[in-house]
């Protein structure tokens, strides 16, 4: 309940400070600039009349030439497709208009302002549409609002699935579980976690899972078969193969230079 007062508290003081202002253009200006969060003013058929610099850091966009006067709302094919239209309307009627978790469609944004650096996987974001009326109180112009609440950063994400493939090397590899982890879909998945370790989720976890096979072969307590079998793998013909791909060694080749370097030791 306390955060939902404070935020109807937020929502009322900002839209009262955007309907102070009426529609003069250059105090709207200099009230949306001020704000530490992502602002956008529509005209009365969607098409976007001013940004302020948080919206273009945000998204990386160069310009506000890149925006203003070319994005209209109401032709956006991720807005006319979410089925959000007849709500949005509500907005450009007068309207206060809260959309709630909404997630941002990053790709079409990239797209539309030919962004190739945005290292943000997911952004969920809480959208409140202002009206903001003239002296007559007809609606002018509508302002969005906009609060991030989630955001998964692609090098975040591919940490923490990192660090569930490290935690689970013991388990047998699963591609449906360290997507899910990752929340992403597994094509989408594969492809990031290359592009940040140059190697698919199934090396990087036969890589890790060979380095600790290595530490076992140190162990001269343990065979060659019982080293792989406390890492659960088979000691085999296939899995001896795999090994030496990752090592240029044999298992038993491998063991045999550990002995040699602690004999000269």
């Amino acid at each position: 309940m306390k955060t939902n007062d404070s935020m109807d508290f937020k929502h009322n003081d900002i839209n009262e400070s955007f309907q102070s202002h009426h529609v003069n253009k250059e105090l709207l200006a200099k009230v949306i600039e001020g704000f530490p969060y992502p602002i956008q003013v529509y005209t009365l058929d969607g098409t976007s009349v001013a940004v302020n610099r948080t919206l273009l850091a945000e998204y990386n966009v160069s310009s506000p030439d890149m925006i203003v006067g070319k994005y209209n709302l109401f032709n956006d094919l991720d807005i006319i497709t979410s089925g959000q239209i007849d709500k949005l309307n509500r907005a450009f009627h007068g309207e206060v208009v809260i959309f709630s978790d909404v997630k941002v469609p990053l790709e079409g944004i990239a797209k539309r302002y030919s962004i190739h650096d945005l290292d943000v996987e997911a952004v969920y974001q809480d959208i409140t549409l202002f009206p903001v009326f003239d002296k007559d109180q007809n609606v002018a112009y509508v302002a969005a609002f906009l609060v991030n609440r989630r955001i998964y950063r692609g090098k975040e994400v591919i940490e923490k699935a990192k660090e569930y493939l490290e935690s689970h090397w013991k388990e047998e590899y699963n591609l449906d579980k360290t997507a899910k982890v990752a929340g992403l879909s597994k094509a989408h998945f594969i492809k990031l976690f290359k592009k940040n370790t140059g190697l698919t989720p199934h090396k990087y976890y036969m890589n890790y899972k060979i380095e600790k096979i290595k530490e076992k072969l140190l162990d001269t307590n343990l065979s060659i078969a019982e080293a792989f079998a406390a890492c659960n793998m088979n000691y085999n013909g296939h899995t001896a193969r795999i090994f030496k791909e990752k090592t240029g060694l044999s298992p038993s080749a491998y063991r045999k230079i550990l002995s040699l370097t602690e004999t000269e030791k």
